[in-house]
């Protein structure tokens, strides 16, 4: 078996404007990984598709994200940027992959059920199938980590089962079983107006999610309006237990801030929430203003993001394309 050195592979959809809780949770946590790791980030508009997107709509909001990741700290001439849909060897590997996955796996998913809802029988066969293309994403480059938030766990530990299964069914020992890597604070954002919910791309309220797109004063205006409740911060998060507003705006600031939120609790000990929200909205405005400001550049140049990802998709058609021939070859697929 070809030795790989410690490679991962992740991706955001383009589906919205990125929020807060992509960065916190995904791409920040990437700038640190390239670094350490050979590293593959994808925007992944095959996801995307399984519900129905507006086709402009898509390409500007692929163009956004890649230009999201860059303004971020990826750096292209560390790691891979593409965009999904431009290598074939995702969608080749997701139907083989469709073929070792079990229907009672999938009936386990969560995440479907969540999407879905009480119309699952309207639902498509791509949102159901998802989380196979999800393994492949992964298993197509044989990415040892992948770097998850809490409510992507089940569909990681899915294509762990699906690289065993694929390994046992065909008596080698070819996909890796992939671990989760899950880091640092605030590894779930939840929204300003709920905190029982996850910030969401897809809220009806602007005021539930800080966009990377938002300008200074915006990002400004959503932290003062950020709900909380009339009691003063507690001096450790274990206090705040069932207070989510105010918990979830504690995890803010201690991951914008690269503390603990035990150490945002010691520091606002017994005060209020008015000097803590001026203090989290110039903190969030010093960290993600320069952000929106170099997307905002980026996006502009369209033909740069076009080129990056076209230059991407070339390294991962490369990286991809051995790994998908011998998975032919030992399935025992005809090859000329």
């Amino acid at each position: 078996m070809t030795e790989f050195k410690q490679r991962i592979f992740s991706g955001v959809q383009p589906t919205g404007n990125l929020t807060l809780g992509n960065y916190l949770g995904a791409i920040r946590n990437w700038v640190a990984l390239q670094k350490k790791y050979e590293s593959i980030f994808c925007v992944v508009d095959l996801h995307a598709i399984t519900v129905w997107q507006d086709p402009a709509a898509l390409r500007e909001a692929t163009r956004e994200v890649a230009a999201g990741m860059i303004a971020s700290g990826i750096d292209p001439r560390e790691c891979i940027i593409f965009n999904q849909s431009q290598v074939p060897g995702h969608a080749e590997l997701a139907w083989i992959f469709n073929c070792v996955a079990r229907m009672g796996w999938l009936n386990r998913m969560t995440q479907f059920k969540d999407k879905a809802g009480k119309n699952k029988e309207r639902a498509s066969v791509g949102l159901y199938v998802y989380p196979d293309l999800m393994a492949a994403d992964i298993l197509l480059y044989k990415a040892t980590h992948v770097p998850v938030g809490e409510d992507q766990k089940q569909h990681l530990e899915l294509a762990r089962d699906i690289a065993q299964k694929f390994n046992s069914d065909y008596g080698v020992d070819f996909f890796p079983v992939v671990e989760p890597l899950i880091l640092g604070e605030a590894k779930r954002v939840m929204s300003l107006r709920d905190g029982t919910a996850k910030m969401s791309k897809s809220d009806p309220s602007e005021n539930s999610r800080i966009n990377l797109t938002d300008d200074r004063d915006t990002i400004a205006k959503k932290i003062r309006k950020a709900r909380t409740d009339s009691a003063p911060i507690a001096g450790t998060i274990e206090e705040m237990a069932d207070r989510p507003e105010a918990r979830n705006l504690i995890n803010i600031f201690a991951a914008l801030s690269d503390q603990t939120a035990g150490d945002i609790c010691v520091r606002y000990d017994g005060q209020g929430f008015a000097a803590f929200k001026k203090d989290l909205a110039e903190l969030s405005v010093s960290v993600l203003g320069p952000i929106t400001e170099e997307m905002k550049r980026l996006t502009d140049e369209k033909t740069y993001i076009d080129q990056i990802l076209k230059s991407g998709s070339e390294k991962a058609r490369a990286l991809s394309a051995p790994i998908l021939k011998e998975v032919h070859n030992i399935v025992g697929f005809l090859q000329s």
